[in-house]
């Protein structure tokens, strides 16, 4: 018996081995146990050294952490550019001393969600501000700075309004923009002054392309060289600027947009130069709605075509002094290159700043034989005829609807 027994012992007689292999079973799990605890807290050693590191260069980056107090003093015209993160704008702060430290407006800026709002731009700070203060200052709508919306049909000068009202025109807001100090005018460009730079400064100092400096070289009203060249959308003046610097950033900006479109290759496809697209897209813009801007460019299209008179009433109103939805025979009579009613093609300039479906629709015209058009509804709606007899009846329906 003890024999048999012998053959379910290891040779020390100690343990069974089926105890044994338990026994090494237990020691393989502790091994892992320990294994997996170390590696765990190598992970966490990781991440702590990595979140210190992560925080060190954060620190190194911003820099230590200064602050001032109260609200700061004078102005100072900082700007945001597209893209900038809240550190990226705070260093921009640091550096004009608005304020003491890019930690201090960090710091402040956490927890405040306005903050991820700010648009690129030029702002009015002020120098030696708390972070906080800066932080308050840089969200709310006084300290922006700068900023011109130009839209559809918007021409560079001042035109009268009924009831001896003024509708400011671009070179006006422009103007207006460059003030740099609040609530004054202090520091502004005059309407005056950007309007002798637009008329007088050389095409290649504006930073006008080869295509535009040559069609402008020899329009019969110089003041007038840039309608037309300005699309609409939102341009950024930077405060204190001159009257040139003024001109040749927005027209930079401009430009691109015009890329954007892709002027070249709808002006190639047209069948017209760069700049004849641009003033047929000014006449489009200013005769119709944005529904009927196809139609309109074939009505401009067909009597081109033929050598017909244009016969459109926004091209008189663009040079009289009080402009009307319909001109008068006195008007019409008047003889000079914006007359379409005595002479046949295009006015020498466009007469307003075309939107970009302006720009496509003179590209693209709609399809028709349509030779008239006249405003026949109250939302602005024109009625297309192919015969004089049918825009008399759509004269007549204008009429009707109280047009």
């Amino acid at each position: 018996m003890n024999d048999d027994l012998g053959l379910f012992t290891d040779d020390a007689g100690d343990a069974p081995r089926g105890g044994r292999a338990e026994e090494r079973e237990r020691l393989h799990r502790r091994r892992r146990r320990r294994i997996v605890t170390a590696f765990s807290g190598i992970l966490v050693l990781l991440i702590v050294v990595g979140g210190a590191g992560y925080g060190v260069l954060q620190l190194l980056r911003l820099g230590s952490y200064e602050d001032y107090e109260g609200t700061g003093n004078g102005q100072v015209v900082i700007e945001v550019q597209p893209g900038e993160t809240t550190s990226a704008i705070a260093g921009t702060l640091s550096e004009r001393d608005v304020v003491a430290s890019a930690a201090a407006f960090v710091q402040a800026a956490e927890g405040n969600s306005e903050i991820k709002g700010i648009q690129p731009g030029f702002y009015l700070m002020r120098s030696r501000m708390s972070g906080q203060a800066a932080v308050e200052r840089i969200v709310s709508d006084k300290a922006r700075a700068g900023m011109v919306e130009i839209r559809g049909g918007m021409q560079l000068a001042d035109h009268n309004l009924p009831g001896g009202k003024v509708k400011k025109g671009i070179l006006a807001r422009l103007a207006a923009a460059t003030c740099a100090r609040e609530g004054n005018s202090q520091g502004c460009i005059s309407k005056e002054e950007l309007t002798r730079a637009a008329t007088e400064t050389p095409a290649a100092e504006l930073g006008l392309p080869d295509w535009a400096a040559g069609a402008v070289s020899d329009v019969p009203h110089p003041r007038r060289r840039l309608e037309g060249l300005l699309l609409p959308g939102i341009y950024h003046v930077q405060p204190t600027a001159g009257p040139v610097e003024v001109l040749r950033s927005v027209l930079s900006d401009s430009f691109d947009k015009l890329r954007a479109v892709g002027l070249s290759n709808l002006a190639s496809e047209s069948g017209h130069s760069r700049y004849e697209l641009l003033r047929i897209a000014s006449l489009v813009q200013s005769e119709g709605i944005t529904e009927d801007f196809g139609k309109v460019a074939r009505v401009i299209e067909n009597r081109l075509a033929i050598d017909m008179r244009l016969e459109l009433d926004s091209t008189i109103n663009y040079v009289v002094e009080d402009p009307q939805l319909y001109t008068d025979d006195e008007d019409r009579a008047e003889k000079g290159p914006y007359n379409t009613y005595n002479r046949t093609g295009l006015p020498p300039t466009p007469i307003s700043a075309p939107s970009t479906a302006a720009v496509r629709a003179a590209a693209n015209p709609a399809e028709g034989d349509w030779k008239y058009f006249v405003k026949c509804r109250k939302d602005g709606t024109s009625c297309f005829s192919k015969t004089f007899e049918g825009h008399k009846q759509a004269q007549d329906k204008a009429e009707s609807n109280g047009v």
